[in-house]
C-alpha cells in the first residue's frame, strides 16, 4: 500500500466519498467533451489527495475503461459514433498505448507533469481558433477515407435535421493517433485530448461525432496498457473502485446531456477544461505549489 494511503482505515467513508464525487465531475465532463474522465483523474488524485502519479495514472486508465463502457454505448445507440472511423485508428492507439505503458517506468515524474501539461496546452490552441464553427465546411473525402467508406451521418437534435459529412488527412489523423496512444499509456489520462484534436482538426469531422468517436476508442486504447500497470502493482483498488464508480454515473449523465448541446458549445467547453488542467498541472511539474 503507498505512503499516501497510510491512513485510509481512519477516514476510508470520506476518502471515498470524495474520490467518488471527483470521479463522477471528471466522468460527466470527460463524456461531454470526449476526454475520457483521465484528463481531471490525474490532477484531482495527484494534486488534492497526493497520491503518487503512477497509481494515479492506474485509476485513471481504470476509470477510462469505465467512462467509454458508460458513454459510448449511449452514443453507438444515438447514431452520432462513427464505428468504421473509430475501429480503424484504434489499430494506431492500441500500438502507442503499449509504448507508453512500457516507457512509463523509466520517465521521471516531473517529466510526466510537464509533458501533460505541455500537450494539454498545444491541443487547444486550434479549438480556441476555430470555437464558434458549429460544422466543418468544404471537407472532402480523401482517397484513403472513399477506399474504407469513413463519411457518415447523424442526427442532430440541436439542429433538427441528418448531418452528413467527410473524412480528410486520414493518414495524418492515424499518425497522431498513435501519439494519442503514447500519452495514454505514459499518462494514464486515455489520450481523449489528442484523439478528439486529431479527429476534429485534422481529420475534420463535427465536434460531436469527435468526441462520442473518442469516448468509444479511449476503453479499447486503456484496456491496451492497464495490464502492465497492473502487473507492476500501480492500480490500487481502494483508489481505482471509487473513482470508476463515480466516473462511469458521471458519464451516463454526460451523454444524455450531449444531445442537447450545440458543436459550438461542446468545443468552448472543451477548450475550458483543456486549458485549466494544462495550467495547474505544468505548473506542478515545475515545482510551483498551488
Amino acid at each position: 500500500m503507498v505512503g499516501a494511503l497510510s491512513g485510509l482505515n481512519e477516514h476510508q467513508v470520506l476518502f471515498f466519498a470524495l474520490v467518488f464525487l471527483a470521479g463522477l465531475v471528471a466522468g460527466l465532463v470527460g463524456a461531454l467533451v470526449g476526454l475520457g474522465g483521465g484528463v481531471f483523474v490525474v490532477p484531482i488524485l495527484t494534486l488534492a489527495f497526493g497520491l503518487p502519479f503512477p497509481v494515479a495514472a492506474g485509476a485513471s486508465i481504470v476509470s477510462v475503461i469505465a467512462t467509454s463502457s458508460g458513454a459510448a454505448a449511449a452514443y453507438v445507440r444515438d447514431h452520432i459514433t462513427n464505428l468504421r472511423v473509430g475501429m480503424f485508428l484504434e489499430i494506431a492507439t492500441t500500438i502507442g498505448a503499449l509504448c507508453g505503458a512500457t516507457l512509463v517506468a523509466f520517465l521521471p515524474t516531473g517529466v510526466l507533469f510537464l509533458m501533460f501539461g505541455a500537450v494539454l496546452l498545444v491541443s487547444g490552441v486550434p479549438l480556441i481558433v476555430k470555437h464558434a464553427e458549429e460544422l466543418p465546411v468544404g471537407v472532402r473525402n480523401d482517397r484513403l477515407a472513399t477506399t474504407l467508406a469513413l463519411a457518415g451521418s447523424y442526427p442532430d437534435a440541436q439542429l433538427g435535421k441528418e448531418v452528413h459529412y467527410q473524412v480528410t488527412r486520414t493518414p495524418l489523423g492515424f499518425a497522431m493517433m498513435y501519439l494519442a496512444g503514447l500519452i495514454s499509456g505514459l499518462l494514464g489520462i486515455g489520450s481523449g485530448v489528442f484523439k478528439v484534436l486529431a479527429l476534429d482538426t485534422a481529420m475534420r469531422l463535427p465536434m460531436k461525432v469527435s468526441t462520442t468517436t473518442s469516448n468509444f476508442m479511449i476503453g479499447v486504447t486503456a484496456a491496451a496498457s492497464v495490464g502492465v500497470y497492473l502487473a507492476r502493482g500501480q492500480i490500487d483498488p481502494l483508489v481505482a473502485a471509487p473513482v470508476a464508480l463515480g466516473v462511469t454515473l458521471g458519464a451516463a449523465l454526460g451523454a444524455k446531456t450531449l444531445t442537447r448541446l450545440t458543436n459550438t458549445a461542446i468545443r468552448r467547453i472543451f477548450v475550458v477544461v483543456l486549458l485549466l488542467a494544462a495550467v495547474e498541472m505544468f505548473l506542478h511539474g515545475l515545482g510551483v505549489k498551488l
